[in-house]
């Protein structure tokens, strides 16, 4: 019989992550996240610190900031915007942006956010969560089709006009 030695073995173990809302401290890292992804998108970012903070901490809030948090720092987020279908009187949410840094991707985090995101609606008394994709995003189709969203078609041309 073969005695086998005892040896050290590291494995490695993702970090514990928390989903909480955003908090003011949090701006300088969701505002880098931001660029992170409209660079990803091949766009650029202006949003500023003092917009974000308008718009999530403001008298009049606009949107609602999910962040995963680990002992690193923020990992992720995730923006919701309100939406309503005036013809069904229903209220729901837009899920408009969903990151998570690489190096953190596969782990479960998108998830936990989308979990969070889908909690936030209800209790703000929506009926729906929608998200969308770009049409080459196949990963995004998936991860999203895997968390039980239904495609829907598009169904014509968004306008739109600078007012301001």
């Amino acid at each position: 019989m073969t005695e086998i030695e005892d040896s050290e073995i590291s494995l490695m173990r993702p970090s514990v992550v928390t989903i909480r809302a955003a908090k003011p401290r949090d701006l300088p890292e969701l505002i880098e996240m931001i660029a992170l992804l409209a660079a990803d998108h091949g766009d650029a970012s202006g949003t500023t610190p003092e917009q974000l903070e308008r718009d999530l901490f403001g008298a009049m809030p606009w949107i609602h900031a999910l962040v995963a948090e680990t002992s690193e720092g923020l990992i992720g987020y995730a923006i919701l915007v309100p939406l309503y279908r005036a013809q069904e009187g229903k209220r729901g949410m837009d899920l408009h942006h969903l990151f998570v840094r690489d190096g953190h991707r596969g782990h479960g985090t998108g998830q936990l956010l989308v979990d969070r995101a889908r909690e936030t609606a209800r209790n703000a008394g929506c009926g729906y969560l929608s998200v969308s994709a770009a049409t080459g995003n196949v990963l995004a189709h998936r991860f999203y089709e895997q968390l039980d969203f239904t495609p829907r078609p598009v169904t014509g041309m968004r306008y739109m006009q600078s007012i301001g």
